[in-house]
């Protein structure tokens, strides 16, 4: 999980970019703020994903074989 000063970091560096802009160090910080964002949302929706079942109207369970899969290679 990214931190609350990480997110308050990065929402002000977006902010600075739109309204006087960043430079080249603060550009670098606001890639690598960003890369890591994106690195716990993907592995946070991953981990949603991993625990998804979908059962169809007669009550089987229709899960698709890449989702069983990603729970076994646990």
């Amino acid at each position: 999980m990214i931190s609350k000063e990480k997110l308050a970091r990065i929402n002000a560096l977006a902010h600075k970019a739109k309204t006087e802009g960043l430079t080249l160090g603060e550009q670098k910080e606001q890639k690598q703020l960003r890369q890591e964002y994106l690195k716990n949302v993907r592995s946070s929706f991953k981990n949603q994903f991993k625990t998804m079942t979908i059962i169809d109207p007669e009550g089987n369970d229709v899960t698709p074989d890449k989702v069983k899969k990603m729970r076994d290679d646990n």
